[in-house]
């Protein structure tokens, strides 16, 4: 005589009556946006390169700094020169000009230094910060917070390659290098 004996599952489900549910047929894997268990999209990465390196003779504990398309380095704090390109190159190994870093001494001369990339400008403008917003309204041009008459052509031809809408933000990096951000409206 065989004993055939039922499988621990269809038993379980058969006392919990959750036969039915096992005979649907297969789950569906797929998103379920607003299902419980889907809680949002993830974050973006903060960084696009991570590195450690040796920075002998950095004077701080954390530096900050710019490395523009054709390799110079613009530095926020006054360190002796020179002294920021190991930690540079220890970026560049992943990440090529331009680029914004952030450097943290982990101890003695060795650096946790990290970095993502940024798009880089050249042209001639006035002030240190501006902001060209194009919208159904008409276009306004703010130079260091103070809404300004006037144009400056390179952040339009920026801005028109997002539509036409958009807003484009320039910082002065040096002289007439400036870091942008461009976004449609």
């Amino acid at each position: 005589m065989i004993f055939r004996r039922e499988p621990l599952h269809k038993k379980l489900a058969r006392e919990a009556r959750l036969e039915q549910e096992l005979e649907r047929g297969p789950v569906d894997p797929g998103p379920h946006w607003g299902v419980t268990g889907i809680h949002g999209v993830a974050r973006p990465r903060r960084w696009d390169a991570v590195a450690s390196a040796e920075g002998p003779g950095l004077a701080g504990d954390e530096v900050h700094f710019v490395a523009l398309p054709n390799g110079d380095l613009v530095v926020d704090e006054d360190e002796p020169p020179d002294t920021l390109a190991p930690l540079a190159d220890a970026v560049e190994q992943t990440l090529e000009p331009p680029y914004r870093a952030e450097a943290v001494r982990q101890r003695e001369d060795i650096w946790a230094v990290a970095a993502r990339r940024i798009a880089v400008a050249s042209f001639q403008a006035d002030g240190d910060e501006l902001e060209l917003v194009a919208a159904d309204e008409g276009r306004t041009l703010t130079v260091d917070g103070q809404r300004s008459f006037g144009s400056v052509p390179e952040l339009e031809r920026i801005g028109r390659e997002k539509g036409d809408h958009y807003v484009v933000r320039a910082a002065r990096l040096d002289e007439d290098a400036w870091e942008i951000e461009a976004d449609p409206l």
